[in-house]
């Protein structure tokens, strides 16, 4: 079975938001496992030690394995479980989630808690880089010049990323191909060349877009 695409956050950000005077400050970062989660929530609270709570969430894994959330002294409720369920709605893998309180002396009520915390984590994450890992393929292919055209073509047709090309009395062009299109990519290319490309598969990757530019994962 391939794989399914997942979002994570490259870069962690921060959103603010204001309730009756109460301030909302989210601080979002990207981590791999429970310890860099409990590392980042502990940091969090020492650099606003005199705000009322700091509520967290963090979500684990390609397929949310582990997820646990704070109400740091809020209503049972009204804070933490609200926070994940933002991260789990919008399908963000691999971050946590950090919303500090400075009460601002008007209680705000069960609903008014809940939508405090869920808008503020809306504000750090539209702060914050978020992009979608792919699963796929590295894949060398080594054809004449009157193949090249081709290749180009099919690979703007299936949107695959050409990484770089070397020309020698042939052509060698290095390809990241999505996972979903690797057999029809190659079929279509042995096709379109009558059979005179020759293929060299990598191991499978991961890699997402990152400013226009694609970044390949070490997992």
């Amino acid at each position: 079975m391939t794989p399914e695409p997942y979002k994570v956050l490259l870069a962690g950000g921060e959103g603010e938001i204001t309730e009756k005077k109460s301030r909302f400050i989210a601080t979002t970062m990207p981590i791999k496992c429970e310890e860099d989660a409990v590392n980042f929530i502990n940091t969090t609270k020492k650099k606003y030690w005199d705000a009322r709570h700091n509520c967290s969430a963090f979500v684990i894994g390609r397929n949310h394995e582990l997820t646990r959330c704070s109400d740091d002294g809020e209503p049972a409720q009204t804070a933490g479980r609200p926070m994940l369920d933002v991260l789990l709605s919008e399908n963000i893998h691999d971050a946590a989630v950090v919303v500090t309180r400075y009460f601002g002396g008007t209680l705000l009520g069960t609903g008014g808690l809940v939508r405090a915390y869920t808008a503020a984590v809306k504000a750090g994450l539209s702060n914050s880089t978020i992009i979608t890992k792919q699963p796929g393929t590295q894949l060398s292919v080594h054809t004449d010049y009157n193949g090249l055209g081709k290749l180009q073509y099919l690979c703007s047709r299936l949107e695959v990323s050409i990484l770089d090309t070397i020309y020698t009395d042939a052509v060698q062009v290095e390809l990241l191909v999505p996972e979903g299109s690797r057999s029809i990519f190659i079929k279509q290319v042995t096709e379109a060349t009558n059979g005179k490309a020759i293929f060299s598969e990598g191991e499978p990757i991961w890699y997402g877009e990152v400013n226009n530019e694609i970044k390949i994962f070490s997992d």
